[in-house]
């Protein structure tokens, strides 16, 4: 039996690892944070603070840490993940969710399987590059999926881009859901 991470009495946690903060990842993590309290998950968000995403996750509840990192890879990436492995040494999560290229590099160099770990590509990293740096990208995408217990798409398109590209893992696909109380249907003959 796997021993208990969380901390007694605080149920089941989830810790989401997050970069960038605003945009269609922003979205996402708002609502399955909302979910996730909704449900009696106990939710951290390890996030830079700025941008809505910290704000946002606040006002439901969740509990918001501040992870230093920038967008790109480079020299700042051995702290990024050095932070990431003191938060999960304090949050003790029984889940880390890392959503986005950076997220994912830097979580999974600092789990490497120890927790179970969700990958969310939010769009692969190795088609938004060229060059050696999309071959960097495809490598360590092929590479970190042994510390990767699942990848979750947002779309069919998405997982099956991850499966040409080599990429050997356990995928789910969900797609981005719709307000539909802010986006529903145009009245009249519109």
């Amino acid at each position: 039996m796997q021993p208990q991470r969380h901390r007694p009495g605080t149920g089941f946690t989830a810790l989401h690892l997050v970069q960038p903060v605003d945009g269609g990842v922003a979205r996402v993590v708002t609502d399955l944070v909302r979910a996730q309290l909704d449900s009696g998950v106990r939710a951290v968000v390890a996030c830079p603070d700025e941008g809505p995403l910290p704000q946002a996750v606040a006002r439901l509840g969740a509990d918001v840490r501040v992870w230093r990192a920038v967008r790109s890879p480079g020299p700042r990436l051995l702290d990024e993940t050095r932070q990431v492995s003191r938060l999960v040494d304090e949050v003790r999560p029984d889940l880390v969710h890392a959503h986005s290229a950076k997220a994912g590099l830097a979580g999974r160099l600092a789990v490497r399987g120890r927790v179970p770990t969700v990958f969310q590509p939010h769009a692969w990293s190795f088609e938004a590059v060229g060059g050696v740096t999309a071959g960097l990208a495809l490598r360590w995408e092929r590479w970190a999926a042994r510390w990767t217990d699942r990848v979750i798409c947002v779309s069919d398109a998405e997982r099956r881009t991850g499966e040409r590209a080599g990429v050997d893992a356990e995928w789910t696909v969900v797609r981005n859901g719709v307000d539909i109380t802010r986006f529903g249907p145009a009245a009249g003959a519109a």
